[in-house]
């Protein structure tokens, strides 16, 4: 079900519960990291595309045929603002400022790889619960691949975390949604913990 009216809302809230955390990295790789918002990601005119959606996305019932990616795939707006809408939803455009840089941000965990003790290896960070799962992903320029070798327990898919380390600007594809975005985690903290 993709929720229309519900995907605008869930890429900008983040209503966010926490769970015990772990670091990845030693003592001595303390860094200092810039806490970043999820829309500091994204270039301003896409943000600006997805809070103004087209006016037909506002008649679809929640639930209904039509309220599904695939049958908005299907539409071919002839109007700029519908089509702005829907590159935005697949935009992999970056700020570069934020390559190779040290960032702390809060968001969930989708799990993509898991070892043999069912451990999570691979993941997106996303910014809201239910993205990639139950609702349409986010554009990839607001998802974030990251791996873990030893891997980790995640015992609840709607807790969230602080994720820190170093922030790349590399498009990964996977079944579940695309991300311009990886990074090499340094910690995961739970969420709020201040």
């Amino acid at each position: 079900m993709f929720g229309f009216q519900h995907f605008t809302i869930g890429l900008m809230a983040l209503v966010l519960s926490g769970l015990a955390g772990f670091s990845v990295a030693g003592p001595a790789q303390q860094q200092k990291y810039e806490a970043l918002e999820w829309i500091a990601l994204m270039p301003q005119d896409d943000l600006d595309a997805l809070m103004d959606p087209p006016d037909f996305l506002l008649d679809i019932q929640d639930g209904s045929q039509q309220d599904s990616m695939e049958s908005f795939g299907e539409v071919s707006p002839d109007d700029q603002k519908s089509q702005r809408y829907q590159q935005a939803l697949r935009s992999t455009q970056v700020i570069d400022t934020y390559d190779n840089k040290a960032i702390r941000l809060p968001g969930f965990i989708v799990p993509l790889q898991t070892n043999e003790a069912q451990l999570v290896t691979e993941f997106f960070i996303v910014p809201y619960f239910g993205a990639c799962l139950h609702m349409p992903p986010p554009p990839p320029n607001q998802i974030i691949y990251a791996e873990l070798d030893k891997g980790f327990a995640l015992d609840n898919l709607y807790d969230a975390f602080w994720f820190e380390g170093v922030l790349s600007t590399e498009i990964v594809e996977n079944d579940l949604g695309a991300s311009a975005y990886r990074m090499q985690l340094d910690n995961v903290i739970p969420y709020p913990n201040e």
